[in-house]
Parts: C-alpha cells; sequence; structure tokens
C-alpha cells in the first residue's frame, strides 16, 4: 500500500503474472499523490511487468543495427516486409477531433505555458515531456497536474510579479500529450528492482488521469510517440495500447498516436510503423532537427556522409525534401495524417527582423503545404497565425490534405534518401554551434529544456545536432573554411573562447550563478569522446534532481 511518508512509497503487486514491486523512489507531495495515487501505481505496475523489460531487447537491437552499419553498410527498405509495403490495407481511422490539424505549437507541460498554447490560434497543442523538457521528477509530477487540469478546465495560472490571470478560452486546441523516448528512463520510479522505461510513466499517469474526460467530452486520449526506429518498436506500443484498453474495458482504438519519423532507420519502415499500429495510429510526423541528428548519428563512420553546417540543412534540401514527401505518399495511401516538421523561430521584437522571420517561416510552411503535408508545427504563439494563414490558403474548404497523394512522383529509393548535402564548413557556423550547445545544455541540466537562443526556440535536437556535427567533423579530419582542420584540440580551443563569449552575452552574475562550467564539461566530453553517445540527455539526467 502507498506509504504515510512522502520519501517512499512501496505497491505489492496484485497482478499474478509478474514478480515485481513498484517502488515510488521520489518524495510525493499531497498534490502529486493525487495524480499518482494507489490505482494509478497498481495500473503503472501492471504495465512494468508486461513490457518494461522489453525495452531492452529493443534498444539492444538498435546497437546491433548501429554496428552493422558502422561496418560500411547502409540502411535500406527491408526485404521481409515487402508484402506490408505493397499491401492495399488502410489504418482504422481518425476521431472527429483530430480531422483537423493544419496548425500545431509544441512545448514543455509547465503551467504557463499550457495554458497559452491552448489559446493559441492552433489547431493541437503537443504538451512534452520530451525534447523540450528536462524531467526533473518535480516537473514531471507538476507536469502531469497540469495536462489533468487543462482536460478538466480548470486550469489557472496567477503571475506572482502582476497578478496576471492566465485561464482557458473557449474552445481551446486539442490536447496531445507526447511522452518520453524509450531510450529514457524514469529514475524515481523502479519496478522488481530495476528502473522503469520514462515512457511508460508518462503515458500510464496521463491516460489514468485523463480518459474518461477526455471520452466525456468527444475527445480521447492522443499521444506522440518520438524516436522509434524500428517497427518492432511501434509493435511494443501497440501492445501497450491493447493493453490498456483492455485493461479499462474500452473499445479497440479508443487510444490514438502519432509517430515522430525522426530516425533514418524508421524512414525505410513507415509503411511498417503505420501497419503495426495501424487501429491506434492516426498519422506520422516530420521531426526534421532529430531527423538530420539522426542522419549524423547513423551514418557517423560514413566519410562521403559528413554533413555541412547545420544553418544551411534546409528542408529544400534533396535528402530532406524527399524524406517529406515520402512521409507523405506512405501515410496518405494508408489514410493517415503526414504531419509537417517545427518552425523554431519565435518573433523578434524588431519590426523589421520580425518581418524577416515570418518571412521564412511563410516560405518554409508554404513548401510543407504545397508538398501535401496535411499541417504543421510552430513552437511559439507569435508564429501561429502566419502559419495558420499558408495552410488555409493551401487547403481552401478541406480539413486536410488526405487527397494529395502524390502517387504520380518516381519511387524514392535509398539513394535519395541517404545523399547528403553541400553547403559550407565555416569556423562561424562551428563557434555557433558551441555557443548554442553550450547555452542549452546549461539550460537542460539546471532543469529548463526549452530556451530561446538567438531567435530561435531551440529543444534538444538542435543541441543534438551541434555536438555531433562536430564530433563527426573530428573523426574524419574535416577543413573548415579557415584552412583548418577540425581536431579536438581545435574544438577545445573554440570552446574556452566561446565560453568568454556566452558569459558576456548572458552577463558574470547570471554566468556564475549558472552550470555553465559544467556544462562545457558535458560538451567537451561528448564530443571530444571516441564513440558518439547516442543522446546527450542520457547522461545529462544524472545532473537533475
Amino acid at each position: 500500500m502507498l506509504a504515510q511518508t512522502p520519501e517512499t512509497s512501496h505497491l505489492h503487486d496484485q497482478h499474478s503474472n509478474s514478480q515485481g514491486q513498484l517502488e515510488v523512489m521520489g518524495a510525493l507531495s499531497p498534490e502529486h499523490q493525487a495524480i499518482f495515487p494507489i490505482e494509478a501505481q497498481t495500473f503503472l505496475t501492471a504495465l512494468c511487468a508486461q513490457f518494461a523489460s522489453r525495452v531492452d531487447a529493443l534498444l539492444s537491437e538498435r546497437e546491433r543495427l548501429q554496428s552493422w552499419i558502422d561496418q560500411g553498410n547502409l540502411p535500406d527498405f527491408l526485404e521481409q516486409t515487402q508484402d506490408i509495403r505493397e499491401g492495399s490495407w488502410k489504418i482504422l481511422g481518425i476521431p472527429q477531433d483530430l480531422q483537423d490539424r493544419r496548425v500545431e505549437i509544441t512545448g514543455p507541460t509547465e503551467r504557463k505555458m499550457v495554458i497559452n498554447a491552448l489559446n493559441a490560434n492552433v489547431k493541437v497543442f503537443m504538451a512534452d515531456f520530451e525534447d523540450s523538457m528536462a524531467p526533473a521528477w518535480d516537473k514531471v509530477l507538476d507536469g502531469q497536474v497540469n495536462l489533468r487540469d487543462a482536460v478538466n478546465g480548470t486550469i489557472r495560472y496567477t503571475n506572482p510579479d502582476n497578478g496576471k490571470v492566465y485561464q482557458l478560452k473557449e474552445n481551446p486546441a486539442v490536447l496531445i500529450c507526447r511522452v518520453r523516448g524509450l531510450h529514457l528512463k524514469e529514475k524515481h520510479v523502479s519496478f522488481a528492482g530495476q528502473i522503469i522505461p520514462g515512457s511508460l510513466f508518462d503515458f500510464a499517469l496521463y491516460f489514468f488521469n485523463n480518459y474518461q474526460a477526455l471520452l466525456k467530452k468527444g475527445s480521447g486520449p492522443y499521444f506522440y510517440l518520438p524516436k522509434l526506429q524500428a517497427y518492432q518498436e511501434a509493435q511494443w506500443w501497440s501492445e501497450v495500447f491493447h493493453f490498456t484498453e483492455d485493461y479499462f474495458g474500452l473499445e479497440t482504438g479508443t487510444i490514438k498516436a502519432t509517430v515522430l519519423i525522426e530516425t533514418l532507420p524508421a524512414v525505410f519502415q513507415m509503411d511498417e510503423i503505420l501497419f503495426a499500429l495501424k487501429e491506434h495510429i492516426v498519422g506520422l510526423n516530420c521531426g526534421r532537427w532529430d531527423y538530420i541528428f539522426s542522419y549524423i548519428k547513423t551514418l557517423k563512420k560514413h566519410p562521403d556522409r559528413v554533413l555541412p553546417d547545420r544553418q544551411v540543412v534546409t528542408m529544400d534540401k534533396p535528402f530532406l525534401n524527399a524524406y517529406s514527401r515520402l512521409l507523405i505518399y506512405t501515410c496518405h495511401r494508408r489514410g493517415a495524417f503526414a504531419m509537417g516538421g517545427m518552425a523554431a523561430f519565435i518573433p523578434a521584437k524588431d519590426p523589421a527582423v520580425n518581418a524577416q522571420v515570418l518571412e521564412k517561416i511563410r516560405n518554409d510552411k508554404m513548401l510543407e503545404a504545397e508538398n501535401g503535408h496535411d499541417g504543421t508545427w510552430v513552437a511559439h504563439p507569435g508564429l501561429a497565425d502566419t502559419a495558420m494563414a499558408v495552410f488555409n490558403q493551401v487547403l481552401g474548404e478541406r480539413s486536410n490534405q488526405l487527397d494529395v497523394t502524390r502517387m504520380s512522383d518516381a519511387p524514392i529509393c535509398a539513394k535519395e534518401l541517404l545523399q547528403p548535402c553541400d553547403g559550407p564548413r565555416s569556423e562561424d557556423g562551428m563557434r555557433h554551434n558551441i555557443r548554442v550547445a553550450l547555452q542549452y545544455i546549461e539550460a537542460w541540466i539546471s532543469g529548463n529544456g526549452c530556451v530561446p537562443i538567438y531567435g530561435l526556440m531551440e529543444d534538444a535536437a538542435t543541441a543534438e545536432i551541434s555536438r555531433a556535427s562536430i564530433w563527426q567533423w573530428i573523426q574524419h579530419g574535416k577543413t573548415l573554411d579557415n584552412g583548418q582542420v577540425v581536431t579536438k584540440d581545435l574544438f577545445r580551443t573554440y570552446l574556452a573562447q566561446e565560453i568568454e563569449v556566452v558569459k558576456a552575452e548572458v552577463g558574470e552574475e547570471t554566468f556564475n550563478h549558472g552550470r555553465f562550467t559544467e556544462a562545457a564539461e558535458l560538451m567537451e566530453r561528448l564530443t571530444t569522446s571516441d564513440e558518439l553517445t547516442n543522446f546527450l540527455t542520457i547522461p545529462g539526467y544524472d545532473y537533475l534532481a
């Protein structure tokens, strides 16, 4: 039973097929106990008994594939699933309140941000427990409290500085919850002596606390699933969803999911991922920043696949445009939505600069809309109107673009998806990468995963591209535009210099009160290691409470 002390709680498993006990090592305040009661713990125990131990095998399979690619092989479409790609099947269907997703806003689960996002001129708010959130224990639980209050329509926030009150307007956006990726653990909860997958924790709490209220108001428990690399991982999620629907006596397909295609291996398995989740899936999303990071990470040992400065790797480059078009073709053939990617810009105070920002947004979103995407992402409410205007113009009277089949396109082959793009490797680009990654990592280990830096709303993906890109340049001895070869020593020299630049930019007091020294040490370790660390958030998690 739940212990009375806030330090720890134990739950003896009631399920005959398990031999485990759930233990909550993190403190639970009364407010947090309300969203993690004994019934939720029982449900989480059942999920862990059935599914937690299988995650390690899925992650091991990722490592096996990566080792094979490191030996000089290239990913491709799978021979053994050709019949799935060639079949004429469709997904089960899309609920009414998800039929129009032309603009979605994303952000972490902080209370004021949740209200502002749900009130923005968008169709959907993706509340994020993943890349834009540093998962400190209190923040994870506060996020679940905030989403429960949002679903119930009771969420309010009063600014302590000026007394301004924030609350939901009529007809707020539809809520979708993005859970953590399979690679992330929740160290404050263990099952059978092992810390549990963060994804199961996030899923269990959001589902348990909200499914009844969501269904009552004509919506449902909707999820975004990040970082999948293989259809077997989608199959695992399918079984989690089926199990949950059976556990609560709900119809098959009550739970709906959108999968982010943000890894290079997954782009070759989009049909298979849709098929594995066909009762529950409603679409795929172009997670473009993570996809670029995954391209670097997957092909890290291939000297002929090295990318240039991240600033020039844009969606009009052939390998990224092919990825976008293949996703649209694949999804629409199966009756699923093809969601576009993130506009990471944030509005600028200077009117001339802001006009340039909005023009970039317009061009980016027009490319997506004309390609046939059903909707797109923005990171800031101030950009919603611009993105909405583009999609309104292209969609006209339609709610989506499922009718855009791209059937007349030439088939997109592996070669196109793997073709690197040209562009400079510049000293300015490398120094900029260092400053962005340094500031982002400092914010993340301080508990903030969504950070405005140099006019962009950065999340973990951009820091990942920055450090992985430099790592790859070091590995392959690439030369910058100033004639210098990128080495570990050159990186350390630039890092030391850019630390001083950042100190001057943020001010000495902010710098000294922050965790910039630790962030620089972590970045140095990640960028100069002999093997590329899979995700900076894994070692970064050790810095969080």
